[in-house]
């Protein structure tokens, strides 16, 4: 635990570095969880989904301001798809009002999730695995502390009102966290292990699972428009998960298939130069005679 706490600084985890340091990632998590829920009630999630992939799009772009990352071409035309998605996916719904809302929540919870990851680079650092445990435990601290007295307070000014108990969905509620604290585990303990890169695939394939169940349980209308949407924001998706040295191995590929190919020709040259001459040397007899 000791160890695990000079994560935080040399100081370790102190009063003041709980309120510099991880109250600020307590608030960012926390609206990113709440304009995404807040989301899902404006738009189907199959939009949520897919709109919520432009998170990549929008930490490269805050990456190469605020951590003067290296600047990569084909990340700019990444996020330019990604822009280029959203006012597609707006157009598709006729830019409604109801659906405009839900679009701008969830690229206000992309946004608030981008500005997490990058203030966490800039801040923290890379986290092994039981700092990120201990990173999780500080915020669920945090959310017990200050977010569980937001409701408290909107009740007793009488700006919201609770219902029974009774009713409360508490089978959904249970699961629903259930799912939601194994995604968190996978997603914060997956990194530690694994590539981000793979942990990252698993947004783009929540895409096509969701608009199999909005299909079968909504009445959403796959149009060309939108179909054309989820495409450009996937791919430029994947164009972000392509590595910063991409393009010196393009590069390393294309000259080894060219001096395979000046290698191939040369070969077939000599084999047609070997057989010339025994050609000439049956014929010579023939013309003599």
């Amino acid at each position: 635990f000791r160890e695990c706490c000079r994560f935080f600084g040399d100081n370790g985890l102190t009063l003041k570095v709980f309120f510099t340091k991880a109250a600020p990632f307590g608030v960012l998590w926390t609206l990113t969880n709440y304009l995404y829920l807040h989301a899902i009630k404006k738009i189907n999630t199959t939009d949520v989904s897919v709109l919520f992939c432009c998170n990549k799009a929008f930490v490269f772009l805050l990456s190469w301001i605020v951590l003067r990352d290296r600047f990569m071409g084909v990340r700019i035309v990444a996020a330019i798809f990604a822009i280029a998605g959203i006012v597609m996916m707006t157009y598709a719904d006729g830019f409604h009002s109801h659906s405009v809302i839900g679009i701008a929540l969830v690229v206000g919870s992309a946004s608030m999730s981008a500005l997490y990851k990058v203030l966490f680079k800039l801040l923290l650092g890379s986290a092994k695995f039981g700092e990120a445990a201990l990173f999780l435990s500080v915020l669920a601290v945090f959310n017990v502390l200050f977010v569980t007295c937001i409701p408290i307070i909107l009740y007793f000014t009488k700006v919201e009102y609770w219902s029974s108990f009774d009713i409360v969905p508490w089978g959904n509620l249970c699961g629903f966290s259930i799912l939601l604290l194994t995604f968190n585990i996978l997603l914060n303990f997956g990194i530690a292990i694994t590539y981000p890169t793979l942990i990252s695939l698993g947004i783009v394939l929540s895409v096509p699972v969701n608009a199999v169940v909005d299909h079968y349980t909504s009445e959403i209308v796959f149009n060309s428009v939108r179909v054309i949407a989820i495409i450009i924001i996937g791919l430029g998706f994947l164009l972000l998960l392509l590595p910063e040295e991409w393009d010196v191995w393009v590069i390393k590929l294309l000259t080894r298939l060219k001096v395979r190919k000046k290698e191939e020709i040369p070969e077939g040259n000599g084999d047609i130069a070997s057989g010339l001459p025994n050609k000439s040397r049956r014929t010579r007899p023939s013309m003599s005679s």
